[in-house]
């Protein structure tokens, strides 16, 4: 049995998509459940952010999640594939016409991802106060809590819808297959074999 972990959402939906092509059967989560099992695989539906953790710890093998999150939480996890699928952006913004003041000895911005923002500014050098927020991060510049913010973006229109626009991108995203360290060793055979039939149907 592979256990794997699916993000909630579009990517679990696609990846569903890509193992229903490869095995010949539907895979689809029935209403409100949270585990599907069909055949050898057990697919478990969890949060995005939580994808690393069930991996690391091993109670899912492998797991489908954005290199934003695992550069984010820094787990030590194998990266097998990029499935170049859920593509998205990690920026700078700032308030249109405002753009932020690197000059002053300090700046504020507002993320969910600190870990990511830190490592950006600090190899600017530049000081920054980072603001977690866990949603709603585009109000945060424009009504004074921030400087500017550092948040994913797939096509731009909601930061500008809310007056905001890209000053920087720190880095590009799209979802991977990542696997525990043991169950690799445990399961290598099968674990490698399923990375070769997904990466054949993308």
């Amino acid at each position: 049995m592979i256990t794997i972990a699916l993000p909630k959402g579009r990517v679990a939906e696609d990846t569903l998509k890509i193992f229903s092509r490869i095995f010949g059967e539907n895979f689809v989560f029935s209403d409100r459940k949270l585990i599907l099992e069909i055949g050898e695989l057990r697919f478990l539906l969890v949060r995005n952010q939580d994808v690393p953790t069930y991996v690391y710890y091993q109670a899912a093998d492998i797991g489908i999640v954005g290199l934003d999150v695992l550069e984010e939480q820094n787990l030590d996890v194998l990266r097998l594939l990029d499935l170049g699928i859920g593509k998205c952006k990690i920026v700078v913004g700032s308030e249109i016409n405002k753009p932020i003041d690197y000059t002053k000895s300090q700046i504020k911005i507002a993320t969910k991802m600190p870990k990511i923002t830190r490592g950006f500014f600090s190899k600017k050098a530049i000081a920054v106060d980072v603001i977690k927020l866990y949603g709603s991060i585009e109000l945060a510049p424009l009504v004074g809590l921030a400087d500017g913010i550092v948040d994913i973006v797939e096509t731009g229109s909601t930061m500008r819808q809310n007056n905001l626009e890209i000053d920087q991108v720190i880095m590009e995203s799209s979802v991977f297959l990542i696997a525990n360290k043991n169950s690799f060793l445990t399961k290598k055979s099968k674990i490698l074999t399923l990375q070769e039939q997904i990466k054949a149907h993308l």
